[in-house]
């Protein structure tokens, strides 16, 4: 992780470190220099890139139910288990994207919650959360934008990858800072997860009651 990353304790964010660990239903948000990656048990992680809200397994009750992104944008890869479908969910406020193991990027713009889905590897469904109907099925380098008051639009082929690109240069970026920064990252004590426990007891920020600025526009498409 570098930069600003918090999660959300009694409506208050608290700083986490390298090392911590979540609880289910909890909030993490990053600040505008904020990314931190997420391992999960089963071998999947996630990324959080900067001005973002998650919710992790937000529905206790189904374990399928990944992640509930609020705004910004995150980079999911899920793991297969010995080979067979990994049966995971990803929701936004517009869509429902559903996966079997892959690799793919969900931006939510602060306009009316627009979701843009781009698969890097494998495949997803993905579904209008709030007008139902059919779903459609992404291939590896297609995306779709899913907008909060029309039908599920047509999917389109980055055939000039300027998408994956313009990503992938985000994520260069990030990592460069993490690199820059790892002489003075340190290791926090972690509570357990499956308990529902938080993180260590750490000062908020500061500066608990600011709200992240929207994300920056999505790549020209």
């Amino acid at each position: 992780m570098t930069g600003q990353v918090s999660v959300l304790r009694d409506d208050v964010p608290w700083a986490l470190t390298v090392g911590d660990t979540i609880a289910i239903q909890q909030v993490v948000i990053t600040g505008p220099d904020g990314y931190a990656e997420f391992q999960v048990a089963d071998g999947s992680h996630f990324e959080v890139f900067q001005n973002s809200r998650v919710i992790f397994r937000n529905n206790p009750g189904d374990w399928r139910d990944l992640l509930d992104i609020l705004i910004g944008k995150v980079k999911v890869q899920i793991e297969k288990l010995g080979g067979l479908p990994n049966p995971n969910k990803v929701r936004t406020p517009t869509a429902v994207i559903s996966v079997r193991g892959t690799v793919f990027d969900v931006n939510v713009e602060d306009d009316d919650a627009t979701t843009m889905v781009l698969v890097e590897e494998g495949r997803v469904e993905v579904r209008h959360l709030l007008r139902g109907g059919e779903g459609t099925v992404l291939n590896q380098g297609e995306w779709i934008r899913v907008f909060k008051n029309q039908p599920l639009a047509a999917k389109f082929v980055d055939r000039g990858a300027v998408l994956q690109h313009a990503m992938r240069s985000t994520l260069d970026a990030v990592y460069q800072a993490v690199l820059n920064n790892s002489g003075s990252a340190r290791t926090g004590s972690a509570s357990g997860a499956g308990s529902g426990g938080g993180v260590g007891d750490r000062c908020p920020t500061s500066n608990p009651n600011c709200t992240p600025p929207p994300p920056p526009p999505p790549p020209p498409h």
